[in-house]
């Protein structure tokens, strides 16, 4: 029974991080990345045919991929994200009206954007999804070699 429960609550929490994922690609204020990993790792170890959709998703397989094997994203995902997230962090730094919370949101940002600055950038022709292999269960991402 313990088993079942697992399994079950670790496809909710992976959906419901996707899910909170897709809306931080429109809101700059939820980080989509760490929420993609997060339901990869729970799909990983739930449900075979959830990670393997996930993984090799047109939008999201590539994208995961490269950044759990390679620590890398695209140079256009780098420069929207960072645009993105200082529109949002000037717009919120407007609105409020409390300087420790503007200097809190400052620092926040400056460390998204070293995080962002730090990541290698590569190619869109060098980012090529991973062909999942059906058997196989293991802690990253996972690729048929051959």
């Amino acid at each position: 029974m313990t088993k079942f429960i697992k399994k079950y609550l670790l496809i909710f929490v992976g959906s419901l991080s996707l899910t909170l994922g897709v809306i931080g690609m429109f809101l700059p204020v939820l980080p989509t990345t760490p929420f993609l990993l997060l339901a990869a790792y729970c799909y990983l170890r739930s449900s075979k045919r959830l990670y393997h959709w996930l993984i090799n998703h047109k939008v999201f397989g590539a994208y995961i991929y490269n950044y759990v094997t390679h620590r890398a994203v695209l140079k256009r995902t780098k420069i929207i994200a960072a645009v993105y997230l200082w529109l949002a962090l000037a717009v919120s730094i407007i609105l409020v009206n409390n300087w420790p919370i503007r200097y809190f949101l400052l620092l926040v940002g400056c460390g998204i954007s070293i995080h962002l600055y730090q990541l290698k950038t590569i190619d869109k022709d060098e980012m090529l999804p991973p062909v999942v292999a059906d058997d196989s269960r293991q802690d990253g991402p996972i690729t048929k070699s051959g």
